[in-house]
């Protein structure tokens, strides 16, 4: 199936450009898998999803070894099934100010 581009896209790019860390939001099912997915095959970053088991354990066990491991700029699926993750971002973001922004996604929130 071909990439429905999205005009999400052009609001991650400038989010992603003023800060660090930009979090996408919104209902489900409506592509914010897909687009984080896509700009990361297509911007040279990388994509990491807490709906893998092995990965989610990971994260939750040893936050700043998980984000220390993939570096920015990183963007975390499903990052809401890690909160663990969210309560380390603010030194991780800090640290890595120069390598790059991080996007995480969390699907509870209905609206961006």
């Amino acid at each position: 199936m071909d990439y429905i581009k999205r005009d999400l896209e052009r609001k991650f790019f400038h989010m992603s450009a003023a800060f660090k860390a930009v979090m996408v939001v919104g209902a489900r099912q409506v592509g914010k898998s897909t687009m984080l997915k896509h700009l990361a095959k297509d911007q040279k970053r990388t994509y990491v999803t807490m709906d893998d088991s092995q990965l989610r354990t990971f994260a939750q066990t040893d936050p700043k070894l998980f984000l220390q491991t993939y570096q920015p700029p990183i963007l975390i699926d499903e990052v809401q099934k890690a909160p663990e993750l969210l309560r380390r971002s603010r030194s991780f973001v800090t640290k890595a100010m120069h390598a790059g922004s991080s996007g995480l996604r969390d699907r509870r929130v209905r609206s961006w």
